[in-house]
């Protein structure tokens, strides 16, 4: 269980309770530590949490009209955004980076994403292959340039990552944000601070990121301070937060360390890293929805799939316009990510899991439709058609009368609401990304 199912089950229970006494606010705190303790958050740190909970909770007066669910559920908000730490807004100029990390924490990958923030946002990016540790992270690292069309730089070989620095910089001079990419360990030692101390002196960056691995729990705080003592990060990306259950450890711990999160990675594709935001964050762990946040991914997925607006608000549903919403779904990352944004992260994992296979399916069946199909829906009631397409996309003839079927059933509904102007216009904003 996660920390965010352990908080909602937690605030559940209090559904229904007419009023708030000691007894009852003791055995909520319980079911918070065990949700906290869980997910690896440091156990001063749940002790003071639900303190507070509880000197608050008995010693204020519940507003008239708040339900007493909703005014714990609050001060549950307000207190885990104090425990999670600041948000993070960073400044969209021109600088130079440093990425720290040790071995497995997703460093190199982050440092393609990074890259792809910052290209978004009109700067252009150059990055620099400084780990002479790792055999194939100059190969990842040009891979990674090149998917976000980032500029690159390595020599591959060189062991001294001084020397590489020094001639990527000039290589790059043009490029308005410089990433280097460091070395990691299994172990932070003497032999890594003396490298990442030199390539700091030579790089002088604005910013020094480590990046951290969700699933270190507890021990993040160790690494943030450990690191922050060697060469005073400026920030902690915390990757894997897709997947773990111990990520609220890792953030708290974090910030007990008195260093700020900077981004969280969401996913392994590009686009899958969030600024840190702690009100969003402690949001979604409560089921709180984020329409902001859902909006502006479909925003970023629709530019990145290439598809038109007028792809999205057709006047007529068929499986083009079908499949160019599948193509945006698909590009706003996993399913699981979208329905937390939308407060509903308790959809239990087999449903998700089957509404992401779908989705694949689904778009690779339409993949292997003529023009005419998927502009005329009519025709599939040919059966050699079905038979042909579950062919050509590698599925059964079930799953093409499958798709067939729920299109249908969506088509229904398109069509009964479509003359509803109030109806069309808000489903034409979202699915366009506005506000």
């Amino acid at each position: 269980m996660d920390l965010g199912e352990g908080l909602r089950k937690a605030i559940a229970k209090l559904q229904g309770s007419t009023i708030i006494d000691l007894k009852t606010i003791r055995e909520f705190n319980k079911e918070l530590q065990r949700a906290l303790i869980s997910s690896d958050v440091e156990l001063s740190l749940v002790s003071t949490f639900t303190k507070k909970i509880e000197d608050a909770a008995v010693r204020e007066k519940i507003p008239e009209g708040v339900s007493p669910k909703d005014y714990i559920t609050n001060m549950v908000y307000e207190e885990l955004v104090v425990l999670m730490g600041k948000s993070y807004e960073p400044q969209i100029k021109p600088k130079r980076i440093l990425m720290l990390g040790m071995y497995g924490s997703g460093k190199t990958t982050t440092t393609g994403k990074l890259a792809k923030f910052y290209q978004d946002r009109g700067l252009s990016v150059g990055l620099i292959c400084c780990d002479v540790a790792r055999p194939a992270a100059y190969e990842q690292l040009e891979t990674l340039a090149k998917q976000v069309n980032a500029s690159f730089f390595g020599i591959k070989g060189e062991k001294d990552a001084r020397k590489i620095l020094k001639e990527g910089v000039k290589a790059l001079k043009d490029r308005k944000v410089i990433i280097c990419d460091s070395s990691g360990r299994s172990a932070f030692d003497e032999i890594l601070v003396n490298e990442i101390k030199a390539i700091s002196e030579e790089l002088k960056p604005d910013e020094k990121f480590l990046v951290i691995n969700a699933d270190t729990g507890q021990v993040a705080g160790k690494q943030a301070k450990e690191f922050n003592d060697a060469v005073k990060i400026t920030g902690v990306i915390v990757t894997k937060m897709d997947g773990s259950g111990r990520g609220g450890g890792a953030l708290s711990a974090v910030s007990a360390a008195n260093v700020n999160i900077t981004f969280i990675g969401t996913g392994e594709k590009m686009n899958s890293l969030e600024l840190y935001n702690s009100e969003k964050f402690v949001g979604r762990l409560l089921g709180i929805p984020d329409i902001e946040s859902l909006i502006k991914n479909v925003n970023e997925a629709i530019k990145e799939a290439n598809i038109k607006p007028d792809e999205i608000n057709s006047e007529e549903l068929n499986f083009d316009t079908f499949y160019s919403q599948l193509k945006t779904m698909s590009k706003m990352g996993p399913v699981k990510n979208m329905l937390g944004m939308m407060g509903m992260a308790d959809v239990p994992k087999n449903v998700v899991d089957q509404g992401e296979e779908k989705l694949s399916k689904y778009k690779v069946i339409i993949g292997s439709m003529t023009k005419e199909e998927r502009k005329n829906d009519k025709l599939l009631r040919d059966h050699s058609r079905i038979t042909r397409i579950a062919a050509g996309s590698g599925t059964q003839e079930k799953d093409v009368r499958m798709l067939i079927s729920e299109f249908n059933k969506m088509k229904k509904f398109y069509e009964m609401f479509k003359n509803d102007r109030n109806v069309k216009k808000n489903l034409s904003k979202f699915m366009s990304g506005q506000k």
